[in-house]
């Protein structure tokens, strides 16, 4: 298999991507994937690589607009060399570019996956108990005090509940 960059040496690294639920392969000989840092992890942005394909085109976008972390003086440009955030606080400054990046990467920007049982089921406490508050509150606010004092009673038992 030939090298998708040089198309002369035969390919030796062989990096995947999966974009919206297509894989995207890219193959490297040793110098084109030496030339591109991907025996430096430090220097590899896999977005860089991949041409033609959304990420790319959006750590473009991201590395064009120059803003730089007010925390750790972390610039685009940087982000888009290597593909990592300086610290916690580039998350807030880079969101726009980030959420897109994500977007572009991945089906959405928030985890949604294998959750252990224990803690799946205090989310979901959580969640119904936050619902059960706002439903309150409004009950309130409208003067309903029935469905309000029911709705009381069904938080005081769930918050009972182990």
């Amino acid at each position: 298999m030939l090298c998708d960059v040089c198309k002369s040496e035969s390919a030796c690294v062989f990096l995947t991507q999966i974009v919206d639920g297509k894989m995207q392969k890219v193959n490297l000989c040793e110098s084109c994937s030496r030339e591109r840092g991907v025996t430096d992890p430090t220097a590899f942005a896999l977005a860089d690589l991949l041409q033609g394909l959304g990420a790319a085109q959006d750590v473009e976008q991201l590395a064009g607009r120059g803003q730089k972390c007010g925390t750790c003086g972390f610039t685009q440009a940087e982000f888009k060399k290597t593909g990592r955030l300086g610290c916690s606080a580039c998350y807030a400054t880079f969101t726009e570019g980030i959420t897109s990046l994500l977007s572009s990467m991945h089906k959405g920007s928030s985890h949604s996956g294998k959750v252990p049982e224990r803690q799946a089921r205090f989310v979901e406490k959580e969640k119904a108990l936050k619902e059960l508050h706002v439903q309150l509150r409004q009950a309130v606010k409208s003067e309903n005090y029935e469905d309000a004092a029911t709705l009381r009673d069904r938080i005081r038992q769930l918050e009972v509940e182990a």
